[in-house]
C-alpha cells in the first residue's frame, strides 16, 4: 500500500504541475502537449487507485469518490484538448 501510495501521490502531483505548466504555455500546440501530459498522469493516478482496491488494500467505497472526480479531470482535459485542435 505504502508503495501504491507514493506512486499516487507522484502522479498526482505531477498532473496539478503540468497544467499550471498548460496555463504558461507559449503556443496552442504547446498547450496542447502539455494538457496530453496532465491526461497521462491523471489516467496514471486512477490506474494506481485502482490497483489499491483490487489488491484489496482499500475498499472500493473509500476511493469512489476520488475515482469519480480523478475521471472527471480525464474527461475536462480531453475536452479541452478536443476544443484546442478544432481551434487550430
Amino acid at each position: 500500500a505504502d508503495v501504491l501510495g507514493r506512486q499516487i501521490l507522484r502522479s498526482a502531483t505531477s498532473v496539478g504541475a503540468s497544467y499550471r505548466a498548460a496555463r504558461r504555455a507559449k503556443s496552442t500546440a504547446d498547450i496542447i502537449n502539455k494538457l496530453k501530459i496532465v491526461e497521462e498522469e491523471t489516467d496514471e493516478t486512477l490506474f494506481w487507485q485502482e490497483l489499491l482496491i483490487e489488491a484489496g488494500l482499500v475498499p472500493a467505497q473509500r476511493l469512489n469518490h476520488l475515482m469519480q472526480e480523478t475521471n472527471e479531470i480525464i474527461a475536462m482535459t480531453v475536452a479541452s484538448i478536443k476544443t484546442l485542435r478544432n481551434r487550430k
